[in-house]
């Protein structure tokens, strides 16, 4: 049995959510809190395996409840979030300080669109229990390392690409590598983060181009793809790369779910091969399911080079645990080695080194 606590200040929220859950074979509520106060003390009472929780509560807010779990009795928390650019900024936040998913309310409030998110709210707790997330490991990454990793290239006259595909843990991972990449890097950088449609890509590309030296924006169709700055795929939309008169360009798409998820690294790493061919580096870090290891195994057979993170450094190793078993992976590498990784590789492609 998967043993939840329900945390909400609403009683409509938690009433409804338990009722969902209840009504499920495998999943058994422990027990419910009202505002973060009790979810703290009830998480160090009760131990559930997963605990669902609202940002903005009375008394103690989410963010506070959070930080104080992951003292006390870390635990995997997924977030209830509000589709708004202010709702977008506390869910990085709460990533960053331990949670380890997050779920979008429709219209900042799912008390009358319980069921559009239900099948997701089911999901994603199954999912986050059968991957067994090292939730401590998510709250340390950002203690490895720090600092810019500089290179020596040629110009000559080639254009690289870099693919990077993440998923649960992903915002932290790609904070320990968008900051230490250079602002001279010879290449464009195109991230798949699976990440729902609202401002949660917006804000995560803000969120990393004001610690970085590289520009780092939401990616918009048709735009002129430029070297050195990095493209996050918009939430809820495939990205994609196609070249016309030797004129690169993003394809920002609506269409259907590829592996259950939109936006898809296998949908971008594909086009980018096709385009880059050996001129690029594929990176898959942490993440549930087998995204990205289909379009890893595209980049390597073109030529490129491929990148997965460690098991020790993912948060869930999913993702990078396909790409290798397909033989999609050159190297692994702990999470804080990639930058340098990418480095040398750039080195090596550009006649620099």
């Amino acid at each position: 049995m998967i043993r939840v606590l329900v945390v909400d200040d609403s009683a409509f929220m938690r009433l409804a959510i338990t009722n969902i859950l209840k009504e499920q074979r495998d999943i058994e509520v422990v027990g419910t809190a009202k505002n973060g106060k009790e979810a703290v003390e009830k998480a160090v009472k009760l131990e559930p395996d997963i605990i669902t929780m609202d940002i903005n509560m009375p008394v103690m807010d989410g963010l506070e409840a959070l930080k104080l779990i992951m003292q006390k009795k870390p635990t995997a928390v997924i977030m209830l979030s509000a589709l708004t650019k202010e709702g977008a900024k506390e869910t990085f936040e709460a990533l960053k300080l331990g949670a380890v998913d997050f779920i979008a309310k429709p219209h900042g409030s799912i008390t009358s669109d319980l069921k559009l998110i239900e099948e997701e709210i089911l999901s994603k707790i199954r999912n986050v229990y059968h991957s067994n997330p090292n939730i401590t490991r998510l709250f340390n990454l950002r203690k490895f390392r720090s600092g810019v990793v500089r290179g020596r290239w040629n110009s000559n006259g080639s254009e690289f690409a870099l693919v990077i595909g993440s998923s649960t843990g992903g915002p932290s991972a790609l904070e320990q590598i968008i900051p230490r990449l250079p602002s001279d890097l010879p290449a464009s950088v195109f991230v798949v983060q699976h990440i729902p449609r609202g401002d949660f890509s917006k804000q995560l590309a803000e969120r990393l181009n004001n610690i970085s030296e590289l520009e780092v924006k939401e990616a918009e169709n048709n735009e002129r793809v430029r070297t050195g700055v990095v493209y996050i795929a918009p939430g809820g939309y495939h990205m994609k790369i196609r070249e016309s008169l030797g004129v690169k360009r993003i394809k920002v798409l609506s269409g259907k779910p590829v592996n259950a998820v939109i936006p898809s690294v296998d949908v971008t790493a594909e086009s980018i091969a096709n385009v880059y061919g050996g001129n690029t580096i594929g990176i898959i870090l942490t993440g549930m399911g087998s995204d990205g290891a289909y379009g890893l195994k595209l980049v390597r057979n073109a030529g490129g080079y491929c990148i997965a993170s460690s098991e020790d450094t993912c948060v869930v190793f999913g993702m990078p645990k396909a790409a290798i078993e397909i033989g999609a992976v050159d190297t692994i590498r702990p999470l804080f080695e990639i930058p340098e990784e990418i480095v040398r590789v750039l080195e090596v492609k550009s006649g620099g080194n």
